[in-house]
């Protein structure tokens, strides 16, 4: 007999451009029990994102109120736009045994830590400085200056690699998603979550 468990938080930061998205994108895909947060953000969207799925999309005004509310998990000011966490949508998934995701900033990871001592951190790093230009420059979606602009802060952001759990160089894609996976199923065989999943089955062995 197995007695339903709660969900574990994940983190995963990265710089632009280091393969984050694509990684989470596929984890999800093979995994039905893993959930991304959708976060609310004050940017415009991109060419294929929609409102709810990938981005809730909201008015500078409208983010501020929430603020105000103290609705969200945790916010950050990032490139001129502002991004935040829910902390009812965060709470509901983990409360249904779900593993959720974060994407966000090392400053939001600050932010959450406190609230959540208890959270898994995952740093993604790309495997060179040219490397992560070229992917930068693969999307197709920005300008060279915003380009410049995002190459200059991947250093600053990446400085604080060594405020996580894990760090993952994402050179190969394959390897570094099965990576993944394998910090996702260690947290699910931690102590805590298998004395819940497993309760009676302990009780009765110790009997």
């Amino acid at each position: 007999m197995t007695t339903a468990t709660h969900g574990n938080l994940f983190i995963l930061s990265s710089p632009s451009g280091a393969g984050k998205s694509s990684l989470i994108k596929a984890l999800l895909t093979k995994h039905q029990d893993i959930k991304m947060s959708v976060s609310h953000t004050t940017r415009g969207p991109r060419p294929g994102e929609n409102n709810g799925e990938h981005y809730h999309f909201v008015s500078e005004a409208d983010f501020n109120a929430l603020i105000l509310a103290d609705d969200f998990f945790e916010w950050a000011k990032v490139f001129d736009n502002y991004y935040g966490t829910s902390k009812a949508a965060v709470a509901s998934q983990l409360d249904a045994g779900l593993d959720v995701f974060l994407d966000i900033d090392w400053q939001g990871a600050q932010q959450v830590r406190k609230l959540v001592p208890d959270v898994k951190t995952i740093f993604i790093l790309p495997p060179s400085q040219q490397e992560l230009e070229n992917r930068l420059n693969g999307r197709g979606q920005d300008s060279q200056e915003v380009i410049a602009k995002r190459m200059a802060q991947a250093k600053s952001e990446s400085s604080h690699y060594n405020e996580f759990d894990y760090v993952l160089v994402n050179d190969d894609f394959d390897t570094t998603l099965s990576q993944l996976e394998h910090i996702v199923i260690a947290a699910r065989m931690e102590l805590k979550a298998q004395q819940t999943r497993h309760g009676a089955l302990i009780t009765d062995l110790l009997r």
